[in-house]
């Protein structure tokens, strides 16, 4: 059995982690959308629809949020390169039936990596937003599924998650 340890990119010969050098790579249009989800009470979720949420506008906030977890995830993220993003954009989808609501994100860049932690971490922090906005009436919600839709660019190509 191949040792593991070689599949993962962020591990040298010797099993540190590092950063990935990238300076030889292609600069590239990249692009990557990840979704996700946080499930609350039919009152948390109508208060938010409603907009009289007294903190404000939950998803007009939650969206920047998104946007900026974006443009920081070098920070949080150890080994992620910091990338000059070209574009992100936020979607949020109201689920009734579910008592949910789902975020889209798409993050865009010319460069030499891809955007996937960009993207992931949006989601991330837009979901989380709507949890620290939502959480005086609601501390039972719950984030889920989020995941890599798809990836274009760069030598992979481009990559789309099957099923649901």
């Amino acid at each position: 059995m191949s040792d593991p340890l070689q599949a993962l990119t962020h591990f040298d010969a010797g099993g540190q982690a590092h950063m990935v050098d990238v300076g030889n790579k292609a600069e590239t249009k990249r692009v990557a959308r990840a979704t996700g989800r946080i499930v609350m009470q039919a009152a948390t979720l109508a208060l938010i629809v409603a907009g009289n949420h007294k903190k404000g506008d939950v998803l007009g906030i939650a969206r920047l949020a998104a946007i900026q977890g974006a443009k920081r995830c070098a920070d949080l993220i150890p080994l992620a390169h910091p990338i000059a993003l070209t574009r992100v954009a936020v979607d949020f989808a109201i689920d009734d039936a579910g008592g949910a609501v789902d975020i889209d994100v798409t993050a865009e860049t010319v460069g030499r990596t891809g955007v996937e932690m960009e993207a992931l971490t949006a989601a991330s922090v837009g979901l989380l937003t709507i949890y620290d906005m939502c959480k005086a009436v609601d501390r039972g919600m719950t984030i889920t599924a989020v995941r890599l839709l798809e990836k274009l660019g760069g030598k992979s190509g481009h990559w789309q998650a099957t099923g649901d």
